[in-house]
């Protein structure tokens, strides 16, 4: 490594759905600032992330943010290495805010452009607090993505299954809204389902037997006839037991396929990755099985679960290191591929 990877200078942008960051991170790994800010209030009378509503919040908050974070970070603006940026997948609308922010910035510093995929940067959280030994295995759950990615060498991302319908942190919103918690719900439907006694059976989606695919529609259908039948009966009480329930199902198929994932590659860890990280229930029930099974697992702090700029910093670390940087056409790509972001 030359002296200018040695001390590289990452500011990155993230506005991929409805938080506005901007972090400095230093050689992928040293988080100088990261500064959030959240629009869950704003949302939270919509029940869910209005688009147009998120890009307008992005635009007011944007500028500012820029500069706090290189004012927390302590170095001055022309000691920036390059300039990162979340070019999807994500809401257009919001992408475009941080990429044209991003891009101004790295013309008028005249600073390489980086843009940077939003799930690698969820998978390269985790070298934010450790490191990665490959092959890798990555589990990622959040709002809108779940998915098993295999990773032979350092930035390198290979596709082993996803779902086919809801998320994981979709499932869970649904779900909160049938119980009757306001948005955003998984939190609520977490702390529920730990605290119950009761538990209320529900299936479980296992697909083809060798498939590593996920499918939480079904359970949500299945969430849903259980509450209408509890009020068509005139039961109450019962939202405790059907959070538990909906939990476990969720957590049972999740755990076992990144388990059987990971012994059928060869990975010597597995890695826990994106905003339904932060859930109790399957941080708990991950660890033990991994322990159970020897499997070492890398799970970051609650602060680099959810959408964060200094995730997608660590992610453009491996891009600045080979040299691959974005031209000024950079666009926002809504549905954009993780293996078509490999770093060559």
């Amino acid at each position: 490594m030359n002296e200018q990877q040695q001390e590289c200078y990452i500011l990155a942008v993230e506005t991929s759905c409805d938080e506005t960051s901007v972090a400095v991170v230093k050689n992928g790994t040293e988080v100088l600032s990261n500064l959030i800010a959240s629009q869950i209030e704003t949302h939270k009378a919509f029940g869910g992330v209005v688009p147009e509503v998120a890009s307008r919040k992005h635009v007011e908050n944007i500028t500012i943010m820029l500069e706090e974070a290189i004012d927390q970070a302590g170095i001055a603006p022309e000691k920036l290495s390059a300039i990162a940026v979340t070019e999807g997948p994500g809401l257009v609308g919001a992408l475009l805010v941080g990429i044209m922010a991003a891009k101004s910035l790295a013309f008028a510093l005249e600073k390489p452009l980086i843009g940077t995929h939003h799930i690698a940067g969820h998978i390269y959280a985790n070298r934010l607090v450790g490191e990665i030994h490959y092959p890798a295995l990555a589990l990622v759950v959040s709002g809108g993505h779940t998915e098993l990615v295999l990773m032979e060498q350092e930035g390198s991302f290979k596709l082993l299954g996803r779902t086919r319908d809801d998320a994981v942190g979709e499932a869970y919103d649904k779900v909160a809204r049938a119980l009757g918690f306001p948005y955003p719900g998984g939190p609520h439907v977490d702390k529920l389902a730990m605290e119950s006694r009761t538990c209320e059976g529900m299936p479980r989606a296992w697909l083809e037997p060798d498939s590593y695919d996920f499918s939480f529609s079904g359970l949500k259908s299945a969430v849903l006839n259980a509450v209408n039948q509890h009020r068509m009966k005139g039961e109450e009480g019962y939202e405790a037991g059907i959070a538990r329930g909906f939990q476990e199902s969720v957590i049972e198929v999740v755990v076992e396929k990144a388990v059987r994932a990971v012994k059928a590659c060869g990975a010597v860890q597995l890695l826990l990755c994106g905003g339904v990280a932060a859930n109790r229930g399957l941080r708990q029930a991950l660890t033990e099985r991994c322990e159970k099974e020897q499997i070492p697992l890398t799970i970051p702090p609650h602060r680099y679960c959810t959408d964060n700029a200094a995730m997608i910093g660590a992610a453009a670390y491996l891009k600045y290191k080979q040299g691959s940087y974005s031209g000024l056409e950079l666009k926002a790509e809504a549905s954009m591929s993780l293996e078509a972001w490999t770093v060559r």
